[in-house]
């Protein structure tokens, strides 16, 4: 991938680009197949029910990414009609409502998780899935750990899983690693994601993209579903 026109551009040493690209790392996969979208976390718990800069918006939800979250909305969305439009699973791995039993090592790093009320984990509109898209509630970061999602890939005949959502250093990090791990070629369009931390997110992908998934744009996904990704 042209570095130029990618996240961790101004993040990443141009060296260290050069030193993976000389191992091999970071090659496009080419294992085609079935695509579902994964819309990981998009709730008002992670991007607030307004665009606002970080700093505020973590004032109504700790847990919020504020403006961050909004930008990849749309791009988000797109992603959901394509896949819609092409019937191909649409997938909702979401935040649980916490309980007080429900914590974990999570709540242990930070406590104030444990204080998002209820209407904090709606969908986000613009985005909020319809009648078929799968719901995968979970408790934890992966959305493969202690959820049916790996059976319902299965069921569906998935090859290739498409993750969007937050955060890019958390929860989609964690699937992403895990979806490889289980064999699925694993695609992250890098607008569809977001992170409170920017640093954290531009490294991420950066690390994704060099061992686990093909970091691209939202439209080169909609390029690849109609090459045959589908």
């Amino acid at each position: 991938m042209d570095p130029t026109g990618v996240p961790w551009a101004e993040v990443i040493p141009r060296e260290e680009i050069d030193l993976y690209e000389s191992i091999g790392l970071g090659r496009a996969s080419s294992k085609p197949g079935k695509a579902a979208l994964l819309v990981i976390d998009v709730q008002y718990r992670s991007t607030g029910h307004r665009p606002q800069p970080i700093e505020q918006a973590i004032r109504e939800y700790p847990t919020s990414c504020g403006e961050y979250g909004w930008r990849a909305v749309p791009h988000i969305r797109s992603l959901i009609e394509a896949f819609r439009a092409r019937r191909l699973p649409v997938m909702y791995p979401h935040v649980a409502l916490k309980r007080a039993y429900d914590g974990g090592r999570w709540a242990d790093k930070a406590p104030a998780v444990m204080s998002i009320p209820p209407r904090g984990y709606d969908f986000v509109d613009e985005v909020a899935p319809r009648e078929g898209d799968i719901l995968v509630p979970k408790q934890h970061a992966s959305a493969f750990f202690g959820t049916s999602l790996l059976s319902y890939l299965i069921d569906n005949d998935v090859r290739t899983v498409v993750v969007t959502g937050t955060t890019t250093s958390g929860c989609v990090r964690a699937t992403v690693v895990d979806a490889s791990s289980c064999g699925f070629r694993v695609v992250v369009p890098h607008d569809c994601v977001f992170d409170r931390s920017q640093t954290s997110h531009a490294v991420n992908l950066f690390d994704m993209h060099s061992k686990y998934a093909d970091v691209v744009r939202a439209q080169e996904v909609i390029r690849m579903l109609d090459e045959g990704a589908q």
